[in-house]
C-alpha cells in the first residue's frame, strides 16, 4: 500500500483536528443546554410548589419579604457579573442552581394570576421561539455581533420605558414594551448562542470550559425567562 505524501498527511491531520474540535464544540453546547434545561426545571418546580401551596406562599408574598424575593435575582445577577473571573467552576454551578431556585420564588405568583393551562401553553410557545432562534444563532454563518450593540441598547431602552410606565400606568406603553422586549430577547438569544459557540476553544482547560458552560447557560436561561414573562402578557389567561 502506497504511503500518503506529506501534503496528504497534512490534510488528513487537519481533517482529524477539525473533527475533534467539532466534537468538542458539540459536547460543550450540549453541556450549556443541559445546564439551562435543568435550571428551568428547578425554577418551574420551585415556582409551582410555592405558588400552589399557601404555607410557603403567604409568609413570602403577603409580607415585606416579597421585595427581597423580587429583587434577589437582580442581586444574583450583579454578583455573577462581578465574580465571573474569580469564581471557581463548582462555585459557579452552585450559584447558578441557587439563582434558578430564587427565580422560581419570584415567579411563584404567576400561578395565582394565570391559569395552569395558559402558563403551559405560553411555556411551549416560548420554548419553540427560543429553540428556533438559538438554532439559527448556532447554524448561521452570518456574523451577528454587529447587532449586539443595537440589541443591548434596545434592552436598556425597554427597561427605562418599563420603569417610567410604573408611574404612568399606560396600557399602550406596556403593550409596546412587551412587543419590543420579545423581539429584543429573540435577537439576544441568537446573538448570544453564536457568541457562546465562538468563545469555545479546545485549548481551554476543563475548569475554564465548565465555567464557560455555566455562564453561557445563565445568559440563555435569562433570555428564555424574560421571553416567557413577556409572552405571558399576551397569551396568559387570568383566573376569574
Amino acid at each position: 500500500m502506497k504511503n500518503p505524501n506529506p501534503g496528504d498527511r497534512r490534510e488528513i491531520a487537519r481533517s482529524h483536528a477539525g473533527a475533534l474540535i467539532d466534537e468538542g464544540l458539540r459536547q460543550h453546547m450540549l453541556r450549556v443546554y443541559n445546564y439551562m434545561g435543568l435550571g428551568l426545571v428547578v425554577t418551574g418546580l420551585v415556582a409551582y410548589t410555592v405558588g400552589t401551596t399557601p404555607a410557603p406562599f403567604m409568609p413570602i408574598f403577603l409580607t415585606p419579604l416579597k421585595w427581597v424575593v423580587t429583587l434577589a435575582p437582580l442581586a444574583f445577577g450583579f454578583f455573577f457579573s462581578f465574580r465571573m473571573q474569580s469564581i471557581s467552576a463548582s462555585g459557579a454551578q452552585t450559584m447558578f442552581w441557587a439563582f434558578c431556585a430564587v427565580m422560581g420564588l419570584s415567579l411563584a405568583s404567576v400561578f395565582l394570576v394565570f391559569t395552569g393551562t395558559s402558563i403551559a401553553r405560553t411555556f411551549f410557545i416560548a420554548a419553540t421561539m427560543f429553540g428556533a432562534t438559538s438554532l439559527y444563532g448556532y447554524e448561521t454563518k452570518r456574523d451577528l455581533s454587529q447587532f449586539g450593540s443595537f440589541l443591548i441598547m434596545g434592552l436598556i431602552g425597554m427597561v427605562i420605558a418599563g420603569v417610567v410606565n410604573l408611574f404612568l400606568g399606560s396600557t399602550a406603553v406596556q403593550f409596546a414594551v412587551s412587543v419590543i422586549g420579545i423581539l429584543v430577547f429573540v435577537g439576544l438569544t441568537a446573538w448570544e448562542t453564536q457568541t457562546i459557540k465562538q468563545q469555545y476553544t479546545e485549548n481551554f482547560d476543563q475548569e475554564s470550559l465548565q465555567k464557560l458552560a455555566v455562564f453561557g447557560a445563565l445568559s440563555l436561561y435569562l433570555n428564555f425567562i424574560d421571553m416567557f414573562q413577556l409572552l405571558l402578557t399576551f397569551t396568559g389567561q387570568r383566573k376569574e
